[in-house]
């Protein structure tokens, strides 16, 4: 596409020099507008994906085509139709459903892009990470840090489908996508009660392994999170006897590094959500992007005064600036990721309370 070329009409001179700008591929800057804004520009919609309609998608999807068709996954992206046709859910974040069959294996590779898998339902799936088999059941996050080699498979009688979210169009924008294929075909069928991972750094809160220092790592060491630590850590904030006495209804934790407290990745921030039934939280907007999985209860969410319902399954893009606010018509359970950790090291993360009230009218 050639530069844009500027005009004026009544300066003969001064449009012969936005010619030769044009030429050399050069533009005026006080001609431009748009550039700095008062707040951010919205490059994506808000928008949300059914559940229901998810899983169905998939069960036809692994009747049809084989794991191996086209490539070693198979996986719905969520493609925000507000980007152009990208298969990205926002600009910095990739959010996908990954469904496995029975007796199928999804071949180990690795890549830089980091990604994740939030279990929504069922079980019985082994991600094994370098190695290390990591069991998967409603609940369940697990990590596949960037350029660790990853494998699917599912020994059981029965399917099974998660949510994938990834930094991959974060990392494609910084020009840093590699991709490998295992060396072998398919992928060794190891299961273990317990993952290496998760038998050193799985301990509890404050406990380490004492046999001398973790190895440094830009992301955690434990690479299994059960749902079982989760809503028991969402329950005990909730019953504290200082919460209760001040009537909490939303309980929140962070999915973090045993080791030192950070996020589980550097570029991806995870968190569980609880909101107790008749809970409307205040509209919040934020820097930065964010997928929300609903993993229980029903309720809605608020996105620039838009009303979203919500039930189990759902997925939802959250762009950056977007006034955010949740309805709990039951206990709600919401699964969220965020690109949060590279807008606080770049110094850049920013959250203020939305002007707009919460809207209670659900869109279908």
């Amino acid at each position: 596409m050639a530069t844009r070329r500027f005009h004026a009409p009544a300066d003969p001179a001064l449009s012969n020099l936005y010619a030769d700008l044009a030429e050399r591929n050069l533009q005026p800057l006080w001609e431009l507008t748009g550039l700095l804004t008062p707040t951010p520009k919205a490059w994506a919609t808000p928008y949300r994906w059914r559940g229901k309609e998810l899983r169905e998608l998939g069960a036809r999807a692994g009747d049809l085509v084989p794991v191996d068709r086209g490539g070693d996954r198979r996986v719905l992206s969520l493609a925000n139709p507000s980007l152009g046709g990208a298969p990205y859910a926002t600009p910095t974040l990739w959010g996908a459903v990954q469904y496995l069959g029975p007796a199928e294996t999804a071949p180990a590779h690795r890549h830089t892009p980091a990604a994740l898998r939030f279990v929504l339902e069922g079980e019985g799936v082994w991600t094994l990470v370098n190695g290390d088999p990591l069991h998967m059941a409603a609940g369940d996050l697990i990590l596949t840090p960037s350029w660790t080699w990853h494998e699917h498979h599912n020994p059981g009688t029965t399917p099974m489908a998660w949510f994938d979210a990834l930094d991959l169009p974060l990392v494609e924008a910084l020009g840093a996508v590699f991709f490998e294929r295992g060396h072998e075909p398919g992928a060794a069928r190891v299961t273990a009660p317990r993952s290496a991972s998760e038998s050193r750094y799985g301990g509890g809160p404050g406990l380490l392994p004492c046999d001398g220092p973790s190895p440094p790592a830009a992301h955690s060491p434990l690479l299994r999170y059960p749902w079982a630590a989760t809503d028991r850590a969402l329950s005990s904030r909730l019953a504290d006897e200082g919460a209760e006495a001040a009537g909490a209804r939303h309980a929140h934790v962070r999915f973090a590094d045993p080791t030192n407290g950070r996020d589980v990745m550097p570029t991806m921030r995870c968190e569980m959500h609880r909101y107790l039934p008749g809970h409307t939280t205040p509209a919040l907007r934020r820097t930065g992007s964010s997928l929300v999985a609903a993993f229980r209860g029903t309720g809605a969410v608020v996105l620039d005064g838009i009303s979203y319902d919500v039930a189990p399954g759902d997925l939802i893009a959250v762009p950056s600036w977007t006034s955010v606010a949740y309805i709990a018509d039951e206990p709600l359970d919401l699964f969220t990721v965020s690109d949060a950790p590279v807008l606080e090291a770049l110094a850049l993360y920013r959250e203020e309370a939305a002007a707009d009230p919460p809207e209670t009218s659900l869109t279908p």
